[in-house]
């Protein structure tokens, strides 16, 4: 019988952007496949609440979802669901615009709800909207690490400065992991988050640590298409090869600071108004 776990020791970690369309739930679902691949027990909250995507990446067709919790209607227990590889998640709702922005009373109600749900989970990812919305910055602000998906794209770059500055600014936000998605190569990687450590610690004052790369690669839109991970139909691929570094980067990482994450940090900032 599998230990249960101490509440500190589940990692949990958003994944944002201030961009849409840079595969930020690509990356989520890839990582998931990942860390369940390594043995470990991982949770995806769908935390895009009104436009969830999650479970069609995965294949996915939940009975429920979050709003169900949110309005009363079920138990927290109740909308969990699996897809085969063991990977736990969380699915939101689609096409309630309500649900773009909680209320106070529904921030309480979730963090009400999750009770027992997590101590025995080792990973949890949390799939956040894009852009600076309030529950963009609500479910950052609960991590343990706030992790920011970065493109090319000029775009791309210049929305994941807002939203770090956004969450720096009027948060006291100060420590950022970066990851580089669909680029060329590692130096372009490493080049693009060079230049946005350089102008954010210059005007914003803050850490960006380097988590990662992703390169580009057309069997990742294919998989999109099967509704499968491309680490499930790809595992050869070349970025297959960069979402197991990444996974074993943020497994192998120090559990020390603020990178590691726990429950009860995550629990008292669920309370903290955004």
């Amino acid at each position: 019988m599998r230990k249960r776990k101490q509440p500190n020791q589940t990692k949990i970690i958003s994944i944002t952007s201030g961009k849409g369309g840079v595969g930020k739930t690509n990356i989520v679902c890839n990582l998931a496949y990942c860390f369940a691949s390594m043995g470990k027990k991982v949770m995806i909250m769908d935390a895009d609440l009104s436009l969830g995507n999650v479970s069609v990446v995965l294949g996915l067709a939940p009975k429920y979802n979050i709003s169900n919790v949110l309005y009363g209607d079920k138990q927290l227990k109740d909308i969990i669901i699996s897809d085969k590889n063991g990977i736990l998640v969380l699915p939101a709702s689609s096409g309630i615009p309500e649900l773009s922005n909680l209320t106070e009373t529904q921030k309480m109600t979730l963090m009400s709800r999750f009770g027992d749900f997590l101590s025995d989970i080792d990973i949890l990812l949390i799939d956040t909207g894009a852009g600076i919305s309030s529950n963009v910055i609500y479910f950052n602000l609960a991590a343990g690490e706030i992790m920011v998906i970065v493109t090319p794209e000029p775009t791309s770059i210049t929305d994941a400065y807002a939203l770090i500055k956004v969450m720096s600014t009027k948060h006291g936000q100060k420590n950022f992991s970066i990851i580089l998605n669909m680029a060329k190569n590692e130096k372009e990687a490493k080049g693009i988050y060079k230049h946005l450590g350089i102008v954010a610690d210059k005007f914003l004052k803050v850490s960006l640590s380097y988590a990662g790369f992703i390169l580009y690669d057309e069997n990742v839109s294919k998989s999109v298409i099967m509704q499968k991970t491309a680490m499930e139909l790809y595992p050869e691929s070349k970025s297959a090869a960069c979402f197991k570094k990444l996974a074993y980067d943020i497994i192998s990482q120090d559990e020390d600071g603020y990178s590691s994450g726990n429950l009860q940090f995550f629990f008292n900032n669920l309370f903290k108004k955004s």
